[in-house]
């Protein structure tokens, strides 16, 4: 299978990482700030989906400053999840959110890409991605992976960032997103390219149906797809298929 790029920008795993490393700072202020903090309810949704299966490893993959591992581990007391991102400056704000909490006991945070996930085959009950698989360099790959390390029947829990379908929430949504966004993002960080990637690659990333095709193509089947917020975002859900 070949690679599934998104054609906006450079990908390359460097690239990324330097890009999430420059804005590290401000990351999570702006996440909030430009959802007015609806994220955290889309994290909450995805946790509490996961958590009915009472996984006990679970992957976080692109796991940023740790927010949707720290969900989980608030809502279930014995589950243990390992964080990887490629990012160094975003897993270090994240290990100090997670020592502050008191949860270096059940979350760990590793450097990794989803591209090469340094664990076994089937090592986990479960995966999850918050906003993160449209960053893969090779979208297909990072998911065949995420297959791999997941154990039978294991679940995979994607949310991501879609575009509103229906006017006029869609056409003020796509001016606040491709105006709006950038440049207060810039203002903010400091750094108006990432904040200009952002509603791009949201743009370019295969939604829906489309999305669905491409897990079932990566090993995974029984996909659900449950849109957010009038389709502001979209949780995904599917099951690692029986071999």
């Amino acid at each position: 299978m070949g690679k599934t790029p998104n054609p906006f920008v450079d990908k390359s795993t460097s690239s990324v990482a330097a890009m999430f490393n420059s804005i590290a700072p401000s990351y999570d202020f702006l996440n909030h700030l430009l959802s007015l903090s609806i994220d955290k309810l889309w994290r909450r949704r995805l946790v509490k989906r996961l958590l009915r299966n009472n996984p006990e490893k679970v992957l976080d993959v692109a796991t940023g400053t740790a927010d949707l591992a720290l969900v989980m581990a608030k809502q279930s007391p014995t589950v243990r999840i390992v964080g990887i991102d490629i990012s160094e400056s975003m897993l270090a704000i994240g290990m100090v959110k997670v020592k502050k909490r008191k949860l270096a006991d059940r979350i760990a945070l590793k450097k990794a890409s989803a591209l090469s996930i340094p664990y076994a085959d089937e090592h986990f009950n479960a995966a999850m991605v918050a906003f993160g698989v449209r960053n893969f360099e090779d979208l297909s790959q990072g998911l065949r992976e995420i297959c791999r390390v997941l154990k039978p029947a294991g679940e995979l829990a994607v949310l991501e960032f879609s575009m509103p379908r229906h006017w006029p929430f869609n056409a003020l949504y796509r001016f606040y997103f491709l105006r709006f966004l950038p440049w207060i993002g810039g203002k903010v960080s400091g750094n108006r390219h990432a904040y200009t990637y952002l509603p791009e690659s949201v743009l370019t990333f295969p939604q829906g149906e489309a999305f669905a095709q491409i897990l079932n193509n990566s090993g995974f089947n029984a996909v659900e797809i449950k849109i957010q917020t009038f389709g502001i975002a979209t949780l995904y859900i599917a099951k690692k298929k029986n071999q």
